[in-house]
C-alpha cells in the first residue's frame, strides 16, 4: 500500500473517531477532461472536504487527487490530504493542530509530510464575507525523488482563507498555504469561482498554483492547474 493510501485510510479513521454529536458538512468536487483525435489526453481531478463543529471544537479533513495522461504517458499525478482540529478560545480566536501530506510525483519530491500547531483568528465573519488566518510552528519530513534521500526540518506553517458571496448563487474562494523551512519553502494557492445550479450542485472554475523554492535539480519550481469541476455539497 502506498503512502498516499495509508494517509487516506488514516484520515477516514480519524473522521470516524471524531465526536459524532455534531453533523459533518462538506463538499465533493470532480472534474474530467477526455480528448480524442490527433492527441489522446485524459485528466481527472477530485476533492472532498468535510468539517464538524461541537461546542468549542471543530474538526476538518480533506483529500485530493489529480491524474493526467497524454498518449498513455503520465504527465501529472498528485495525491494529498490534511486533518485539522481547532479549539475556540472565543468566537474569533482559536488554537489549531494539523497534519498535511502531499505526494506529487512530478514535483521532484516523493512526498512532503508535516505537523503544525499555532493560533488562528477570524478577521471577518459575516454571511457574505469571511477572512481568516492562522500561523504556527511545526515539523516536516520530505523525500527527494531524484536522490532518494529524506530530510527533516522545523517549519513555520501559515494559512489564509478568503470567501465572498456576490449573491445567493455566486461566490469566490481563495486558500493560501505556506510551509517555510530550511530545506524548502512550499506554497500553494487555490482560487475558485462557484456558481450554484441548485441547492446541492454548483459549477466551479479554479486556478491552482504550487511553488517549491528548492526542488531537485531539473524540476520546475512552479506548477499551475486550471480546473472546471462539478461540486456537490452535503
Amino acid at each position: 500500500m502506498t503512502n498516499s493510501r495509508y494517509l487516506a485510510c488514516a484520515l477516514l479513521a480519524l473522521a470516524a473517531a471524531a465526536p459524532s454529536q455534531a453533523a459533518w458538512k462538506g463538499k465533493g468536487e470532480l472534474g474530467v477532461v477526455l480528448a480524442r483525435g490527433n492527441a489522446d489526453t485524459d485528466t481527472v481531478n477530485a476533492k472532498v472536504e468535510a468539517a464538524s463543529e461541537s461546542d468549542r471544537w471543530k474538526h476538518g479533513f480533506g483529500l485530493a487527487a489529480l491524474r493526467s495522461t497524454n498518449e498513455g504517458d503520465k504527465t501529472a499525478e498528485r495525491y494529498g490530504g490534511f486533518w485539522q482540529s481547532d479549539y475556540k478560545f472565543s468566537e474569533r480566536t482559536y488554537w489549531f493542530g494539523g497534519l498535511r501530506y502531499e505526494d506529487d510525483r512530478f514535483s521532484g519530491f516523493d512526498y512532503q509530510a508535516s505537523a503544525t500547531t499555532g493560533l488562528g483568528h477570524k478577521f471577518i465573519d459575516t454571511d457574505a464575507t469571511k477572512l481568516s488566518a492562522q500561523g504556527g510552528i511545526g515539523y516536516r519530513r520530505l523525500k527527494n525523488s531524484v536522490t532518494g534521500e529524506t530530510s527533516s526540518d522545523p517549519i513555520f506553517g501559515g494559512e489564509v482563507k478568503f470567501e465572498h458571496a456576490f449573491n445567493e448563487s455566486t461566490k469566490i474562494l481563495n486558500k493560501l498555504v505556506v510551509e517555510a523551512g530550511s530545506d524548502n519553502t512550499f506554497a500553494a494557492n487555490d482560487l475558485s469561482l462557484e456558481v450554484k445550479m441548485n441547492a446541492s450542485l454548483a459549477l466551479s472554475v479554479g486556478l491552482g498554483l504550487r511553488h517549491n523554492t528548492d526542488p531537485p535539480l531539473g524540476r520546475e519550481k512552479t506548477d499551475t492547474l486550471t480546473t472546471v469541476n462539478l461540486v456537490y455539497s452535503y
